[in-house]
């Protein structure tokens, strides 16, 4: 009971919607934690709004995390009279173009048996929720493991630089000259997205700084390219049905950035886990580079 609540406080944020998820009283959440405390001799919250978790308290809530997922998975193999248990639900960070092309579809064939808690963050960045307890699994480009993790390589999300016809016509007559990206309009995702700027300064020995445009989701980011917005890098797997139709033109062919993408999960003996790893590993198979 206090892991657990410890557990909801972290997701809810305050303890006011962590009693409400848990069907008892704030004062019965601050006890449970108080009790936590105590039992740890660590301070596991800092009681902010919303909270934020110790050091302490992250590696408490994994251990939280873990219990929960080793008691659904028995649950769930155990089964009732009237049928399987009720699915474990797995916390997982996915960066948004992954979202976008191949990781629902890969994942769909499981949802019946396992309940998705999905987290979306840059890619260089959902390994800080993997870190922190978040999630029990990330897609992320980072190689190394994270603390107590295992890594798998999937692939690569293959980047090229594109635009709306008429955008480039406008802007790029001559091709895509330092000049002419210095003043053209670029999209980002948020202010995590550098992939832009990474392009920039592979191609240019000094690279420009243009205007930006930033659209914090991956299906309105592709609307906003394709509405002449700006140019911007799009994945190939979202990207060549579009390019195919002419309804937006790779300007630069020479250039564009792979990202290599890896899966990152607790490593816990885990039969839901386990599946969704296989199942992530054949989807990148099948449709990354």
């Amino acid at each position: 009971m206090q892991l657990r609540a410890l557990s909801a406080v972290a997701d809810a944020g305050t303890l006011d919607a962590a009693a409400g998820r848990l069907h008892v009283t704030p004062s019965a959440v601050s006890q449970r934690l108080k009790a936590l405390e105590a039992a740890t001799g660590r301070v596991l919250l800092i009681r902010s709004k919303p909270v934020r978790l110790t050091e302490s308290g992250r590696a408490v809530v994994r251990l939280a995390r873990q219990l929960d997922l080793l008691a659904a998975d028995t649950a769930a193999q155990l089964g009732t009279d009237d049928g399987p248990g009720r699915p474990p639900v797995l916390p997982i960070a996915v960066n948004a173009d992954s979202l976008a092309t191949w990781v629902l579809p890969t994942l769909a064939p499981l949802a019946d048996g396992i309940g998705f808690d999905l987290r979306c963050d840059d890619e260089a960045h959902t390994s800080d929720l993997l870190r922190d307890g978040t999630v029990m699994g990330a897609v992320t480009t980072q190689s190394e493991p994270v603390t107590g993790c295992s890594v798998t390589r999937l692939g690569s999300l293959r980047y090229r630089p594109v635009a709306a016809p008429a955008f480039v016509a406008r802007w790029f007559p001559d091709g895509p000259t330092r000049e002419a990206m210095t003043h053209a309009p670029m999209l980002v995702f948020d202010r995590k997205d550098t992939l832009q700027h990474r392009y920039l300064e592979q191609r240019f020995r000094t690279p420009p700084a243009p205007p930006t445009h930033a659209i914090p989701a991956s299906s309105q980011f592709v609307e906003a390219v394709v509405a002449g917005f700006g140019w911007g890098l799009l994945p190939r797997l979202q990207t060549h049905e579009m390019l195919a139709a002419a309804t937006l033109v790779e300007f630069d062919r020479r250039r564009g950035i792979d990202v290599t993408l890896y899966w990152q999960q607790w490593k816990l003996r885990s039969p839901a886990l386990d599946r969704v790893a296989a199942a992530l590993r054949d989807g990148a198979a099948a449709h990354l580079d």
